[in-house]
């Protein structure tokens, strides 16, 4: 029976807040699977507008809790034991609080079950208590129900959150328990409240006095009769045995807080959007449970309910804040951290009421085997056997020692005398046995997926086949009956085996043709021997001229003025020669300059063609030769006259 510390905020009503400057809501915030994004950084929102979806059963949705911008999509940390960091969606509030059009509904007797269901999961309502489960499964079963169990024990101490709820929202709370009793109908409906509520089993007592069936059940105030496996021993006698879970024992439990919502999403069209808090502790001036919006920072609550300036002072001297109660609750990492659906109570003790959460974690001390921690264990446990597997990392013997049966309720770390954090070794291999089974599904899964391709491919192969096989078959028996079409199948066939051949034939014959002209790129024309000679004495008769008029200006240039005197005639004979000559030279020219350029292109071909017509043109070769060395010697015959002349002039005149 640790101290219970509930007059700290139990008569104290519910207080509601203004809106904070800032909204952060991680993602996932139940067990299961997180949803998928919606919107996008810069976008504005209205409350109770669905910021993520999901076809996924084991993800349901959150919603903007207050009206605003967007104005980050990043990781941050969460509220988890560890202080990991999640996916989050930042909301800068507007203060207008404006909603998004909502869905009434009177009377849900209008509704059927898969209405209502489906309305629970669009609100995103999951188990409140702490496990986080979705509703909308719990809710959706076809089994038989024996004992629907509203809890509302609320065991741990400090926590008043359900509580004040039940004073002063009972009407809401049975709406809730009707929704569910329409959706499971139950045998029995059972609330189970603890005996130091007696202001809230009033209330719920005169709210369900018109109900037959539901009853309810004042508890003996003891620490951890709130568990879900303890409370079915305590109110039915039942006990659920490790790995099974209360539906396979015709058993469903719901948290009183989760009831309370049920109502709001189905009647008036709200989502979950906010819960009631304790937030309390010795720590800070103004203890109470407040309602919350989802997202709120926990230091927007420290500063509404007076803490201390030590509260958020720098690491050195920082106040211990816890979420949770201070037997099952974990210090929070940063004040930065948001309210999730799952946070019930916010802690803030001073060293005095609680030495343990200022105290360092090298504090412990080596187990003495005292046994005090199996005695307290609600559910028959070996915690110390436990701890030892835990810190060796030996999940297979954490299995045999049935550590999923383990509800983290922190019985026996209060009473160890050793100090030893008991369920902080627990989660930590709870959450690596969890990501272990993870992994190895994935990859089950992978493999089932590679199988179940592989199988398909093989079949879609084989009937490929099949089909080719049948149509094959098919043709060659339409072909093979004497009719009109069968003959007009076979001629079909032979025109187009005959147009592979012609292609094929086609084709070769191009190929041949390619590399014909790959080896002659220029096409060779045969030309007469005839007309070869003629062409070579042309070419012998440009040159003579040529070289006979180069002759002739260069004897025009050595000519005096004197010469040009006295020698006028000479000089207009020599002119007159070497015109007749040009004449000449150009009218031999004129005769063959159409055949110049072939008759170079066919000294060059002919040159390769064969060793006949290489012959041929050596001769004539020879022969132009003998005829210019002829020519150059009568030149230079008559040059030498003609010096001899322009020397002796006399001689010339007598």
């Amino acid at each position: 029976h640790p101290p219970e510390q509930k007059q700290l905020t139990s008569s104290k009503p519910i207080k509601q807040l203004p809106l904070p400057k800032q909204i952060i809501l991680p993602l996932q915030q139940h067990i299961g699977r997180e949803g998928n994004l919606l919107v996008e950084v810069g976008d504005k929102v209205l409350k109770g507008q669905a910021l993520t979806s999901s076809n996924n059963p084991m993800a349901v949705p959150i919603h903007a809790s207050t009206s605003g911008t967007i104005t980050a999509i990043k990781k941050s940390v969460i509220a988890h034991p560890s202080g990991l960091s999640e996916l989050c969606i930042f909301i800068d509030t507007d203060g207008e609080d404006t909603w998004v059009e909502r869905e009434r509904c009177i009377d849900i007797s209008k509704l059927t079950q898969l209405d209502i269901v489906k309305k629970i999961a669009e609100a995103g309502i999951a188990g409140m208590g702490g496990a986080g489960f979705p509703t909308h499964i719990k809710v959706n079963n076809k089994v038989d129900i024996n004992f629907l169990i509203i809890n509302a024990a609320e065991c741990e101490p400090y926590i008043t959150a359900d509580d004040l709820l039940m004073q002063e929202h009972s009407e809401k709370i049975v709406n809730g328990i009707k929704i569910l009793d329409k959706l499971l109908i139950p045998t029995f409906i059972l609330i189970a409240i603890e005996d130091n509520k007696p202001i809230a089993i009033k209330a719920m007592q005169h709210a369900t006095s018109t109900f037959d069936h539901i009853k309810v059940c004042v508890l003996p105030t003891k620490y951890p009769s709130g568990g879900e496996k303890q409370l079915i021993k305590i109110l039915t006698g039942k006990e659920v045995k490790s790995g099974s879970l209360p539906i396979h024992t015709g058993i469903v439990m719901q948290n009183i807080a989760t009831c309370f919502a049920i109502s709001d999403a189905v009647h008036n069209g709200i989502p979950l959007l906010r819960r009631v808090v304790t937030v309390t502790g010795h720590a800070l001036t103004q203890p109470q449970n407040v309602w919350t919006l989802l997202g709120t920072p926990i230091n927007f609550l420290l500063n509404e309910c007076g803490a201390q300036p030590q509260t958020m002072a720098d690491q050195q001297n920082q106040q211990a804040v816890i979420m949770g109660g201070p037997m099952m609750g974990y210090s929070l990492s940063s004040n930065l951290v948001p309210i999730i659906k799952t946070s019930n109570c916010i802690l803030v003790p001073n060293k005095k009421e609680m030495p343990s959460a200022f105290t360092d974690t090298n504090a412990e001390v080596e187990c003495i085997r005292c046994g005090q921690c199996s005695d307290v264990c609600p559910s028959q446990l070996l915690p110390q056997e436990l701890q030892w597997s835990a810190k060796a990392k030996d999940y297979p013997q954490l299995e045999k020692l049935n550590l999923s049966d383990c509800i983290d309720c922190g019985a026996c770390a209060y009473v160890c005398p050793s100090q030893i954090p008991l369920v902080q070794y627990y989660r930590i291999a709870k959450a690596e046995i969890r990501e272990q089974q993870q992994l190895n599904l994935k990859a089950d899964n992978a493999k089932l997926r590679f199988e179940a391709r592989k199988i398909r491919l093989e079949k879609e192969k084989m009937a490929r086949e099949a089909k080719h096989k049948k149509a094959a078959a098919a043709r060659k028996a339409s072909m093979n009956k004497n009719t009109p079409e069968a003959a007009g199948a076979k001629s079909a066939v032979a025109a187009a085996l005959a147009r592979v051949k012609a292609k094929k034939a086609k084709d070769k014959l191009k190929e041949s043709d390619n590399s014909t002209q790959a080896v002659n790129k220029e096409p060779i024309q045969e030309i007469p021997v005839s007309d070869e000679k003629d062409q070579v004495k042309a070419a012998i008769a440009r040159a003579k001229a040529k070289r006979l008029a180069k002759v002739q200006e260069k004897q025009q240039t050595q000519v005096t003025i004197k010469e040009k005197d006295d020698k006028p005639q000479d000089d207009k004979k020599a002119k007159i020669a070497a015109t007749i000559a040009k004449a000449k030279a150009k009218k031999l020219t004129q005769k063959h300059s159409k055949n110049d350029n072939e008759s170079e292109v066919h000294s060059e071909v002919l040159s390769g063609e064969s060793q006949q017509k290489e012959d041929i043109l050596v001769k004539d070769d020879k022969k132009a030769k003998i005829a210019l060395a002829i020519a150059r010697a009568k030149a230079r015959k008559e040059q030498k006259n003609q010096e001899n002349t322009s020397t002796n002039p006399e001689n010339e005149s007598t």
